[in-house]
């Protein structure tokens, strides 16, 4: 009989008495470790540069357009957290000409259709964050967030254990919303 005392398990671990179960997401240091996350603001080590130029579902692309492309968020909020990104490294929404403009708008507005056609979501939050200082995660590339949101998505799992719980596979998600971006009329599946 050994002496040495049994192993904890993942949901046993923790401080003493507390009376928590945990529920582990490792998978999230990739993330908050910075891994793969661009070393400087050169094209050469953007991915969002890099992306276009690869297959679009090994690359999350949902969408193509002229100057601007639609790609699933690697590190989602929400299921079916859209970005809408202009092919061009640009770091400012000052930068963008007009027609890169218009089609960010016009593809922003298309990715919130799509959403609602396929997974019904209640609103949106919508946004740029211009600078690493105001939470860009990659600052040098300019990238427009379409988050769907839910009534009671803000649930309890996040605020005490700042852990997201999403019910599809990234490539599921991203292939739902390429087939209905074409149904939608918003230009041939990608």
């Amino acid at each position: 009989m050994s002496t040495e005392p049994a192993p904890e398990s993942s949901a046993t671990f923790g401080p003493p008495g507390d009376g928590l179960q945990r529920l582990w997401t490792p998978h999230r240091m990739v993330y908050i470790g910075g891994q793969d996350r661009p070393t400087d603001s050169t094209v050469e080590t953007c991915p969002f540069c890099r992306i276009p130029e690869g297959d679009d579902e090994q690359g999350l692309v949902v969408a193509r357009g002229q100057r601007c492309y639609v790609v699933l968020n690697l590190y989602p909020y929400n299921s079916g957290h859209l970005m809408v990104l202009p092919y061009r490294h640009v770091s400012d929404f000052t930068d963008l000409d007009a027609a890169e403009t218009v089609e960010l708008a016009q593809m922003t507005q298309q990715a919130m259709r799509v959403s609602r056609a396929v997974y019904a979501p209640a609103g949106f939050n919508l946004g740029i964050n211009q600078g690493e200082v105001a939470g860009a995660g990659i600052a040098a590339h300019l990238h427009q967030h379409v988050v769907p949101r839910w009534l009671g998505d803000a649930n309890f799992l996040p605020v005490v254990g700042q852990t997201k719980a999403l019910p599809e596979l990234l490539g599921d998600t991203r292939r739902r919303l390429a087939e209905a971006w074409v149904t939608a009329g918003g230009g041939e599946e990608n």
